[in-house]
């Protein structure tokens, strides 16, 4: 899907859907998805549920992840615990440079509260790698595991939204639940949590990366930008 829906195509989408439950959710998006159905992930906590989630609705669908490099080894390790768990079809994409390449030019991960350079880290290590797979995967249908709950931004999102940094359909099945709420499907489903989960590319829990953000856009025309000149 290259160009969005109408306003009210999409009303209409999640009049329908909200009053159903996150696996019918997740069906009614893979199926949308018409065969070209995502979900992303970074393997942070209770990531485990919107992957259980998905491969439930289709065992193989694709499983865009980018690994930036700053990952903890909790987090790797969980990451293969779902990997062979779920039996994940996992696409990796990394960023053009490795951590030691980025850190020997620029040193370590920008101050939080140093915006302009947060915001230039996030596109050449998380934005850029994660548009690339969006591009090679090319879905038409985005499965993500946000929740109003997480930041402020998120707070006034729709469960099926138009996402214009990748242009594809962006649903989110968990969009409405809570920690308890995501703690209880885990136990259910015996499924594992990873809480040691670090994204450099925040600085706290309330930022946003860039990837569900306007301002995500901008920073990748930047890199893009950058890429032709070399």
């Amino acid at each position: 899907m290259s160009q969005p829906p109408a306003a009210n195509q999409l009303a209409q989408w999640n009049n329908e859907l909200r009053t159903r439950t996150p696996p019918e959710v997740a069906r009614w998006a893979i199926q949308h998805g018409a065969g070209r159905a995502i979900v992303s992930t970074n393997f942070r906590p209770y990531e485990a549920a919107i992957l259980h989630l998905a491969t439930q609705a289709q065992p193989d669908i694709r499983v865009l992840w980018v690994d930036h490099g700053y990952n903890r080894p909790a987090t790797y390790r969980h990451a293969e615990q779902l990997r062979a768990k779920l039996r994940l079809n996992v696409h990796a994409f990394l960023p053009r440079v490795t951590v030691a390449h980025r850190e020997a030019l620029h040193g370590p991960v920008p101050d939080p509260a140093d915006e302009p350079a947060m915001k230039a880290f996030s596109a050449q290590m998380k934005l850029e790698p994660f548009q690339r797979g969006m591009r090679e995967l090319a879905p038409t249908v985005w499965l993500t595991a946000l929740r109003r709950d997480q930041t402020p931004d998120r707070a006034g999102l729709d469960l099926v939204t138009w996402d214009g940094n990748f242009r594809t359909l962006k649903v989110s099945p968990f969009l409405e639940w809570n920690d308890a709420q995501l703690d209880v499907y885990l136990r259910e489903h015996g499924l594992p949590n990873e809480h040691d989960y670090y994204d450099p590319a925040k600085g706290d829990a309330k930022r946003e990366c860039g990837l569900h953000a306007a301002w995500g856009r901008r920073a990748l025309a930047g890199v893009g930008a950058e890429a032709a000149a070399r």
